[in-house]
């Protein structure tokens, strides 16, 4: 048809000439004669004109030839797309035609294939190599044909398989190997391959004589039967002995029996985040199944014991156990759930009602969001409908140590995993002294924690910083200086004002040299100068990170493309009051990676919330802390005697648990009744800070808040910033805490 529209186009012109002409022609004789023209004018006109009567007959030639043509077209079309149709037909039926009969061969050629398969040991790997070649057509056969788990079986077990059918013995129990290998379903399919390719072979008739004199020796002893056949027949035993080891050592396995090769939710990082976005993928869609990968080996747990509860422990296996008693007493453990609340990898897509499954040891090290699929460092591939990237961030380490040599980095602990507190727990035990370089959080709290055993072990611990006190970058510096002493108390030696010049090894000590000429030798280091994002898959995926915050920038929703979502502390988000941030602490991530996992399922909600974070010195001083505290904001700070409930261990105990997180107790600003006590006079608040609220201002606005040794309060520290007002008396808004009742 298109062909004859184009055709009409070219000859247009000409039928419009001709007629033309002929007009002109027919009024010209009507003007000369003054009568209408007969059939002697018609005649003088075809002879006169040059476009006459020759031209209206290769006009019907050629319309005639175009309209024979594109008929000619058409059919040839039509009948060329009617013999691709029948040929795309034919090919996708026999692709269910080559495994269905495959299927029931699949259990008689367990019985007796085996003899046969000793004779053609060396043929055996051109088959394999066959079998693997319908690798990429099966995904066209899951999209057609609806068995899925038939064929994603083949792909591995082909070489389980062989192995059986070397082995003369393991054939005489139809029944066993199925039995054997019903945990991982793969195999039934592993051995149709084998079967098609050994169907040609005449030797079926001494097939059923070893099936029938070796019924005793099952699948249960393979060394027995390996020992029989020659050399070749035991390293293939060995192999059906072991066959997760066998896809692992042999590169053309892409895919390793633990690793699936499709998740509708992957979730990139065993973290907190990730483990709050599987729960909440699995409350909004219950039949959902998430596959969680990490690099760690552990199971999803919590990080803030690991500098705090754990090092209290009177439990001396707690590096096994990691077990751990609260400030009020009870006992748990870091892990969110036991194994068992957990789906094995290789089962998450035949279970019925989904879950959660975790695959350990694995690192993600490329992302292709075009064709929504992973690489992990093993080179197995994972398909995915939408993803989570909850990555974290890396410990970040000084230069100075980086230089210093391999000596100095054997006796320095980067402190991020359970394997950091597991060997810095016994490090602390076999040394006399350990420095740790930090003056944050987290190198508060180990100087803390470790300081205890100063008085026990004889351990000596060393915290230098550069500030000139304790989190100096977060308290005011009244209130850093009383916590340097309180840290001081706990019998750790504090070194402030302490710039690193240089780290070398000498004399079985790592020595620390000073700007200012100090010079401090140590057994051990500990460097907690701060997190690193994590966004190695940032190149691959084609993410944006942010220039000045780090991580992986994020809309509203969380949402780094329209299936990749990025949560915890690899998020960098837009915050609707305080702008453009990127937070490091546990309920960030809990908040975070829940609002993801409810994204990723469709609800579409922004996020709004204002994360908390919390730092104890021990079990008797605390403080939570929410929005922007920073010691170069103006503070405002109101205090008031404390009392033995204002501690950890009372919050603990009031909560009945340790981890004191308002996003978990799911606890709902009210409106609260201010205190008409007055606050105590500002000379009993110069040297006993027990307990109070320090405001941190921008722009006469309160933009963040710490409560210390205040507790269950945040949520009206989080309405206060949320609403942006600007106070005139902060005491009275101190009062809202009811800091002066007793």
């Amino acid at each position: 048809m298109l062909k004859c529209r184009t055709m009409w186009r070219r000859l247009a012109p000409l039928t419009r000439a001709s007629s033309t002409l002929c007009r002109q022609n027919t009024r010209r004789a009507v003007l000369n004669n003054e009568r209408s023209p007969a059939l002697v004018p018609l005649a003088r006109m075809s002879s006169e004109a040059p476009a006459g009567g020759n031209e209206n007959k290769i006009y019907f030639l050629l319309v005639g030839a175009a309209c024979l043509g594109g008929g000619v077209y058409a059919y040839r079309t039509i009948k060329g797309d009617k013999d691709r149709y029948n040929d795309r037909l034919e090919e996708i039926a026999s692709r269910p035609n080559k495994s269905a009969p495959d299927q029931p061969e699949t259990y008689l050629s367990t019985e007796s294939p085996v003899e046969p398969a000793v004779e053609t040991t060396e043929e055996t790997s051109p088959e394999a190599t066959a079998v693997e070649s319908p690798d990429p057509a099966t995904t066209v056969e899951e999209e057609i044909a609806a068995e899925p788990v038939v064929e994603a079986a083949p792909e591995e077990p082909d070489e389980t398989a062989a192995a059986p059918v070397v082995e003369s013995e393991p054939e005489p129990e139809p029944e066993s190997p199925p039995e054997d290998l019903s945990e991982p379903p793969v195999v039934p399919a592993q051995s149709e391959p084998d079967t098609a390719a050994e169907p040609p072979s005449s030797e079926p008739t001494e097939q059923s004589p070893v099936v029938d004199s070796e019924p005793p020796p099952a699948a249960e002893s393979p060394p027995a039967e390996s020992s029989e056949p020659q050399s070749a027949a035991e390293t293939e035993s060995a192999a059906a002995e072991e066959p997760s080891a066998a896809p692992v050592t042999e590169p053309p396995a892409p895919a390793p029996l633990p690793v699936p090769p499709h998740a509708p939710y992957l979730l990139i990082g065993g973290g907190t985040a990730s483990f709050a976005a599987a729960r909440s993928i699995r409350a909004r869609d219950p039949g959902a199944r998430v596959l969680i990968v990490t690099d760690e080996g552990d199971l999803p747990y919590m990080r803030p014991p690991l500098s705090k509860e754990l090092w209290f422990s009177d439990d001396p296996g707690v590096t096994d156990t990691l077990r751990f008693k609260q400030w009020n007493g009870k006992e748990r453990s870091i892990y969110f759930q036991p194994p068992s609340f957990y789906v094995s990898p290789e089962e998450l897509d035949k279970a019925e009602n989904g879950g959660v499954a975790v695959l350990t040891g694995k690192k993600v090290v490329h992302m292709d969001v075009r064709g929504n699929k992973v690489r992990l460092s093993d080179n197995s591939e994972i398909s995915y409908d939408k993803c989570l990237i909850a990555t974290g961030g890396v410990p970040r380490n000084l230069q100075v140590i980086e230089r210093a040599g391999e000596e100095v980095t054997k006796r320095t602990t980067l402190f991020r995993k359970v394997d950091d507190f597991k060997a810095l727990e016994k490090v602390s035990r076999e040394i006399k002294s350990i420095t740790i370089i930090g003056g944050g959080f987290l190198g508060s709290e180990l100087a803390c924690a470790l300081g205890r055993r100063s008085s026990e072990d004889g351990l000596e611990v060393v915290q230098m910083y550069p500030e000139k006190g304790n989190m100096g970058k977060v308290l005011p510096e009244y209130l850093s200086n009383w916590t340097t002493e309180k840290v001081k108390s706990e019998g750790v030696r504090v070194i402030t004002e302490a710039l690193v010049k240089n780290v070398s090894f000498d004399d079985g000590k790592v020595q620390i040299k000073l700007k200012d000429g100090r010079v401090v030798k140590t057994d051990h280091l500990v460097a907690a100068v701060g997190l690193e994002p994590s966004t190695e898959l940032a190149k691959s995926a084609g993410l944006e990170v942010d220039s000045d915050f780090g991580g992986y920038r994020v809309n509203a929703e969380l949402q780094a493309r329209s299936n990749i979502w990025v949560a915890g502390d690899a998020a960098c988000f837009y915050d609707i009051r305080l702008g453009r941030r990127r937070v490091e602490h546990h309920d960030h991530a809990v908040v975070s990676g829940r609002l993801a996992g409810e994204n990723m399922t469709g609800a579409n909600k922004p996020y709004w919330h204002q994360s908390m974070f919390w730092s104890d010195l021990g079990p008797d001083v605390g403080y939570e802390a929410i929005g922007i505290v920073d010691s170069s904001l103006p503070t405002v700070g109101v205090f008031a005697k404390a009392t033995a409930k204002d501690t950890p261990r009372a919050a603990a105990e009031m909560s009945g648990t340790g981890i004191r997180s308002e996003s978990e107790t799911e606890a709902v600003a009210s409106s609260p009744v201010a205190s008409s006590t007055l606050p105590p006079a500002p000379l009993q608040q110069k040297d006993d800070y027990g307990k109070g609220v320090i405001f941190y201002l921008r722009d006469k606005v309160v933009v963040g808040i710490i409560l210390w040794n205040v507790f269950n309060r945040m949520p009206i520290a989080r309405k206060i910033i949320k609403d942006g007002e600007e106070h005139a008396d902060l005491n009275e808004v101190a009062k809202l805490f009811n800091i002066h009742d007793d």
